[in-house]
């Protein structure tokens, strides 16, 4: 028996690493999340093969520009260890790293933008839970449901 597959949503500004940037490197690790709760979902929740949805934030239209797999499973964020990085932590060593990443991998870019606006007009669809659309959110990785992910890909433009 095989674990079920699972969807994410994971957020980059893309003047910091974008579509076209994973579209060019096909593979790249995640780093520098420094949030616990997007850093446990990397570590204890994703899977080599899971669904990943590639959302632009931070700039004039966010929304989802492409998808991508989980190409790893979780392992120490390099970035960590280094006093020369923005993501440098003094309190982790590699005994005992504080942050994970997994390893994503580029599948297409979207033919159009799925924008913000257009996804808050499916909120109720996508339902309550749905953090993207809940005021306050700003986790940089967001659980996604298989009916989300159905629901969402369908407002890809043909």
């Amino acid at each position: 028996m095989t674990a079920r597959k699972r969807y994410w949503l994971m957020k980059s500004e893309p003047d910091a690493f974008s579509i076209d940037d994973l579209q060019r490197v096909g593979r790249e690790p995640w780093n520098g999340v420094r949030n616990y709760q997007a850093r446990n979902f990397m570590r204890d929740g994703m899977k080599v093969g899971d669904g990943v949805m590639f959302y632009h934030s931070n700039t004039k239209v966010p929304g989802i520009v492409g998808l991508a797999t989980v190409a790893s499973e979780a392992y120490p964020d390099d970035t960590q260890f280094d006093p020369k990085s923005d993501y440098y932590d003094p309190k982790a060593t590699r005994e005992e790293p504080r942050w994970m990443l997994v390893d994503v991998a580029f599948e297409r870019k979207l033919r159009e933008t799925i924008s913000l606006d257009e996804i808050k007009l499916h909120a109720d669809a996508l339902g309550e839970g749905f953090p993207l659309t809940a005021r306050g959110n700003r986790l940089s990785i967001l659980p996604v449901t298989a009916a989300q992910w159905k629901l969402l890909l369908s407002l890809e433009k043909h």
